[in-house]
């Protein structure tokens, strides 16, 4: 790990009152950039060739001569031949250079890997990057052990194939797809061995990572992904906030399941199978008396956080839940920095967020809010890493 006092160094090189909010431009960099709008911060996008579009033209700022925004939320941004040369030392001066507080997301780590993020990137994040690559299925340390940890319910994993008897989802990478998911379920070790056969053959999966893959009970019940943020600076209130929830559009997995039964059944094998391709989010809210369960899972998340990944968490969190029909949360995902389904909330702010802040409050909008606290108060240190 990158040592603190090399990140501090570069921050005291900062002029905070220019410091610009910088991010991967996917995943949920709209958000990022319409919130630090929102707070009078310019931002930067750092944009792969090819896919920059998004970006650098159709949600370009462009700001009067007083420097309002009068249409955009995209201020510069920084080209690459490919995401990866994110932690490059040409884009990271550039970053330093301009004063950037960057801001991670899950093409950030998938881009450009933990290794490089750990240890070359010496760029302030906002947030804690010590937990990044605990979102790593199967590593020494991941989500699944850091829930363990704080005794907190996960759906109740599946050894062996040869042991399933009842509902199971087995979860690994999409073949093609490299940061796709290549998920499929199975109620038996016949089903099982049927589907996946199934899926090598057609290129979804990879036999050689089958073995590797994660398997747990299927929850059945809805899915609240909990987007939740933790203010090391809040002095006065509660640090954890439940700004949000939202639930996924998965393909092909939601076109299968508007078609009636008889539809269904008539399928022919190339589209008998679903995937679970994330494309699309929505916004949902639950029923009131299930809302102190929810801060419960996110303080016992913090407090084991604090524990083994210090200094904790900073910022937005996302929870990613199923409720069962006796009302318990299952915690299937985690994701320790800003989530992927933000951007549903994008300048109409959240159900739960706008409540407690009086204001459209987005998941951007609130991490720009605590980095202008931070800076106001001289407090930036604690909210970077």
């Amino acid at each position: 790990m990158i040592d603190r006092g090399v990140i501090l160094e570069n921050l005291n090189k900062y002029d905070l009152q220019k410091a610009k909010i910088g991010v991967l431009a996917s995943h949920s960099a709209l958000d990022v950039c319409d919130g630090a709008i929102e707070e009078d911060f310019m931002t930067v996008a750092l944009c792969q060739e090819g896919r920059e579009k998004t970006y650098a033209h159709y949600f370009k700022a462009l700001r009067d001569p007083d420097g309002r925004v009068r249409r955009g939320i995209v201020d510069e941004t920084i080209m690459m031949k490919k995401f990866k040369d994110a932690v490059s030392p040409e884009v990271r001066q550039k970053l330093l250079a301009n004063n950037v507080l960057f801001v991670p997301n899950r093409s950030f780590t998938s881009y450009c890997g933990m290794d490089a993020i750990e240890n070359d990137f010496d760029v302030p994040i906002v947030g804690n990057r010590n937990m990044l690559r605990s979102e790593d299925r199967g590593g020494e340390k991941d989500y699944y052990w850091l829930l363990e940890q704080a005794g907190l319910p996960a759906p109740k994993k599946v050894e062996r194939p040869e042991d399933i008897d009842k509902l199971t989802i087995v979860k690994l990478h999409h073949a093609k797809k490299k940061l796709e998911r290549g998920f499929f379920t199975a109620s038996s070790y016949e089903e099982y061995q049927k589907k996946s056969e199934k899926l090598i053959k057609d290129g979804v999966i990879e036999a050689e990572y089958l073995p590797h893959a994660r398997m747990e009970e299927y929850i059945i019940g809805p899915v609240f992904n909990l987007d939740f943020f933790y203010s090391p600076l809040e002095e006065r209130g509660s640090r954890i906030e439940l700004l949000g929830i939202d639930w996924r559009f998965e393909s092909s997995l939601d076109g299968f399941v508007r078609l009636p039964a008889a539809q269904q059944l008539e399928l022919n094998d190339s589209q008998r199978l679903p995937e679970m391709t994330v494309c699309g989010h929505n916004s949902a809210t639950m029923r009131e008396s299930l809302l102190e369960n929810a801060f419960e899972l996110a303080e016992k998340y913090i407090k084991a956080a604090e524990t083994h990944f210090k200094p904790g968490v900073i910022g937005p969190f996302c929870l990613q839940t199923c409720v069962d029909k006796d009302l318990k949360f299952f915690i299937y995902d985690v994701a320790p920095r800003i989530g992927g389904g933000t951007n549903v909330h994008m300048n109409v702010g959240h159900a739960y967020g706008n409540s407690l802040w009086r204001r459209s409050t987005s998941t951007g909008r609130r991490l720009a809010q605590e980095i202008r606290h931070a800076i106001l108060d001289e407090r930036v240190d604690e909210i970077i890493t």
